[in-house]
């Protein structure tokens, strides 16, 4: 029987460590389990069993010999592949880094390594972490568990779907304008994004430097705090990480079970109505007097100048991404492509091999930012978005002086099935309106399943203030307990292939 596979991580950290359960035997189940349902979701791109079991067999070792371990040891974990990993193939769902394999591991992976979590595999996501529906891999889409006709949000769809789907209790995401809170809300997953520079970003593949957080995927709060105390911390090879820890977030998630008498929260007038959907605007109303019922004090609040963040989020990120994926260029690794006929040059080379290397939303991105850092539209645009950063961070100073957080929807709708939007631009950037504030004050958010609309999942948002992340998860904890969302996905009762 492997019904343990539908456990909380902290739930099996406790089988493990009571000598209920193995590493090698969980990892196993999980591998099998990714085996037979793999097929029907699509959510990783590389799975390395030998690796994982390699390292449940070496934690195994370890605790029989009374080894002192981290709490977390011998649970298997699924990484977005967009973290480098050594030897193991490192893509960003993208046809320009086919194959490659990292010399080195990202810091988060080092610290995963050494607490002995064993990875199972990479997880599938948007290209270069550009999208919102994990349509835009350049392997193929991920679905939803929860309907498979369905996108399981982006860009770390693989990651939230692995995790919805019971395949790993645990994995990695990355957030540049909402991509561990979106997929969270639409897979009934927990998503975070922690204050930037928590967690450091050194091996992260850069999207947009300025605004790109790791951040656990997880199906419980509690979960979601024991990770990211184990890979956040300061790192002297990232130049943004905090020097100072946060405050204890697993101590947070027990407050959370008492009541919140004395805790303020705001509900933000600019995150709500037009636009959301009546199913998601109803989950979130009775999260919030849930949390009324429980003693909170609720505010309304306004940052008005949240209504300008998409746009400024949308000429600040291709601006990054037009700088940071130029090293891709087909003359030092990754996939090169010499031009059929004509002089191979290096400008040839280097445009045979971005067009050949690149799918159509990366482009557009690319072609969007190296245009507002032209002469003569920098000011106009790259610098103009950069007023509007300021003005939304002094929104959020703001609202923090009369509330402890802030809380809105997630997404404004729930799952959108397969085609929908990914002809309509527009339609879906939209998609993260609700989150992209929180990554241009780099404050710390996450998404929560508050309730289900039609059948599908509806994440509630709650941001802090930047370092206060336990503020988030004591807040988090006190939703989770309205209902058990995750545990009633329908992959819970698959048992292969269809």
């Amino acid at each position: 029987m492997t019904d343990f596979l539908f456990k909380s991580a902290s739930e099996l950290a406790e089988l493990l460590r009571s000598g209920e359960l193995t590493s090698t035997d969980l990892t196993t189940a999980c591998l099998d389990r990714i085996d037979a349902l793999e097929g029907r979701v699509h959510a990783f791109l590389h799975v390395d069993r030998e690796g994982a079991l390699a390292t449940a067999a070496k934690v195994d070792q370890a605790r029989a010999a009374g080894d002192e371990l981290h709490p977390l040891a011998g649970v298997p974990i699924a990484i977005k592949d967009n973290m480098v990993t050594r030897a193991v193939p490192t893509t960003c769902a993208s046809k320009i880094l086919d194959g490659w394999l990292p010399p080195y591991d990202a810091t988060v992976i080092e610290k995963i390594k050494e607490a002995g979590l064993p990875i199972v595999g990479k997880t599938n996501m948007d290209e270069f972490a550009m999208g919102s529906s994990t349509e835009h891999s350049a392997f193929g889409p991920t679905r939803n568990p929860w309907d498979l006709e369905r996108i399981p949000g982006g860009s770390g769809g693989g990651s939230a779907a692995a995790v919805a789907a019971f395949m790993v209790p645990l994995a990695l995401g990355s957030d540049t304008g909402g991509s561990i809170r979106q997929p969270g809300s639409v897979t009934g997953t927990v998503g975070v994004k922690p204050t930037y520079g928590a967690v450091s970003r050194y091996g992260l593949i850069a999207m947009a430097s300025s605004l790109d957080q790791i951040g656990p995927v997880t199906r419980t709060v509690e979960d979601a705090a024991l990770l990211q105390e184990l890979i956040g911390g300061h790192d002297p090879r990232d130049s943004t990480s905090l020097p100072e820890p946060l405050d204890s977030l697993t101590a947070a998630v027990k407050n959370g079970e008492m009541d919140l008498k004395g805790v303020r929260v705001g509900i933000v007038r600019e995150l709500t109505g037009e636009g959301y959907e009546p199913g998601v605007v109803s989950v979130f109303d009775a999260a919030v007097d849930y949390l009324r019922s429980r003693g909170a004090e609720i505010v309304e609040v306004s940052c008005p100048n949240f209504d300008y963040a998409l746009a400024a989020y949308y000429l600040i990120m291709p601006a990054e991404v037009s700088s940071n994926l130029a090293r891709f260029d087909g003359m030092r690794y990754g996939l090169r492509v010499e031009p059929d006929e004509g002089p191979i040059t290096s400008e040839r080379v280097m445009a045979a091999s971005r067009g050949a290397g690149f799918g159509d939303e990366v482009k557009r991105r690319i072609i969007l930012g190296t245009h507002v850092l032209s002469a003569g539209y920098f000011d106009a645009y790259y610098g103009s978005a950069q007023k509007v950063r300021t003005l939304v961070q002094r929104d959020f100073d703001a609202a923090f002086d009369q509330v402890d957080v802030l809380v809105s929807p997630t997404a404004p709708t729930t799952a959108f099935k397969f085609g929908e939007k990914v002809d309509d631009v527009m339609a879906m950037y939209l998609n993260d309106i609700a989150t992209i504030p929180a990554n241009l004050a780099g404050v710390p958010a996450m998404s929560v399943p508050a309730g289900l609309s039609d059948g599908l999942p509806v994440g509630f948002q709650i941001i802090a203030p930047a370092r206060r992340d336990d503020a988030m998860y004591r807040v988090a904890r006190a939703v989770e307990m309205m209902e058990d969302v995750a545990g009633q996905c329908p992959a819970k009762d698959w048992n292969g292939e269809a």
